[in-house]
């Protein structure tokens, strides 16, 4: 057994006094679905609800008589330190995001109570990180980073201790979530060759792929944070380090709008609340289903701190990426009749979800912008050609980012 394999064992062995190994739980659903012997690996049930609670534990622990840790995060990496911070009577100071949303903020004050004071700081993580460090370095402390860390990388190998156990057997393929790439390179390490490790990345934080590319980290033009769990601009030194032999092959880069349609599958089917960094591993399959076929996967469902003030903006996304819903602006003829007309064209399985005069004032047309939500996508098909076999005028601006943002 290798060096990192005998700590990061060590390192699981040792947080079974703070917490239970989480579960390894087989999906029935998802094996039928892909012909696949699908196990999810339950980080979402661990105390803070992530995987990250397993660093922090891991690398506190080496820091005896250290009495102040300083960290920056997202909203996972907060959680975990603020947990350890009170249950190990140090004090925390935790740097997040301004757009980290209020849910996890909220946790990580409960988690962390009076050891713990909490700086909103920056639109980015990367800006939040560098706030951290210059405190950090002003103050003093051990500043805690969330994935570029020898001990953090390996208390997150932890959890591959524990599917290795609890499945009684190396599976087959292990998905993992990427973000800065502490957990995927720490669970990757543990496994070698063993084991076939698929890494999943939302496309606006696609920041392994593109150090892949480049052969070093690099540094991102702009990271979409919609994936808050996972969007990184840069991936962490030490993590590239232990997964720049990987190839480009075997990373995957999902859209943010098609995660969502596995967060609201996984939360209505299955009953399993996800964040968005959660479901990227589970969605995932779905491109490799050929390959997969037949054999044993765990997908890691990294984290579950997901604030439900979201839930409309997640299912809004999935029912346009899966076609079910779509914007369009509609030239509709100032006259008796027309808007009758454009209601008859409708079909029983078409819902009105918006409808706006966008110009009021016009003489002889009005601009109405029209969301319409239907039971399958074919159907829009049919309603589009009933509306240029009528000579209605319209433009579809679903796929259009920048003006449905403007107007939807």
């Amino acid at each position: 057994m290798s060096d990192f394999m005998t700590r990061a064992r060590a390192a699981e062995q040792a947080m079974r006094s703070v917490f239970p190994a989480t579960p390894l739980q087989r999906n029935a659903h998802l094996s039928e679905r892909y012909g696949a012997d699908i196990w999810l690996k339950r980080e979402d049930l661990s105390p803070v609800r992530s995987y990250k609670i397993r660093g922090a534990f891991n690398a506190m622990r080496k820091q005896q008589g250290q009495e102040l840790f300083v960290c920056a995060s997202a909203g996972n990496h907060a959680q975990g330190v603020a947990y350890m911070c009170k249950h190990l009577g140090v004090r925390g100071v935790i740097f997040m995001p301004v757009t980290t949303p209020q849910q996890k903020i909220q946790k990580t004050r409960i988690f962390g109570g009076d050891n713990i004071e909490i700086h909103l700081t920056g639109d980015y993580f990367d800006d939040t990180l560098a706030a951290a460090q210059s405190w950090c370095a002003e103050q003093g402390g051990h500043f805690l980073s969330p994935f570029d860390d020898d001990d953090v990388i390996e208390g997150q190998a932890s959890l591959a201790v524990e599917i290795e156990e609890q499945l009684g057997r190396v599976p087959d393929h292990v998905v993992l979530p990427v973000g800065g790439g502490g957990m995927s390179s720490g669970v990757a390490t543990w496994f070698g060759g063993r084991s076939h490790c698929l890494f999943v990345e939302p496309a606006g934080g696609a920041c392994l792929r593109a150090a892949l590319a480049a052969g070093h980290p690099v540094a991102l033009d702009h990271v979409d944070t919609f994936v808050d769990g996972a969007a990184v601009g840069r991936i962490g030194e030490k993590p590239f380090e232990l997964l720049k032999s990987r190839h480009l092959s075997d990373v995957l880069t999902l859209s943010e709008d098609r995660i969502c349609v596995t967060m609201i599958e996984m939360l209505n089917v299955e009953g399993i609340v996800l964040e968005p960094a959660g479901a990227l591993a589970v969605e995932a399959v779905g491109d490799v289903q050929s390959f997969v076929r037949g054999k044993t996967v765990v997908c890691v469902t990294s984290g579950g701190n997901f604030d439900f003030e979201r839930l409309p903006e997640v299912k809004e996304r999935a029912q346009r990426y899966s076609g079910v819903k779509k914007y369009f602006i509609l030239r509709l003829p100032q006259r008796p009749g027309a808007l009758k007309e454009f209601l008859g064209i409708l079909g029983p399985e078409d819902d009105i979800a918006r409808f706006e005069y966008m110009k009021k004032s016009a003489r002889n047309f009005g601009s109405v912008l029209i969301g319409i939500e239907t039971r399958k996508p074919e159907n829009f098909m049919r309603l589009f050609a009933h509306l240029d076999e009528a000579g209605f005028t319209y433009t579809d601006i679903t796929e259009d980012e920048t003006l449905a943002q403007f107007v939807i």
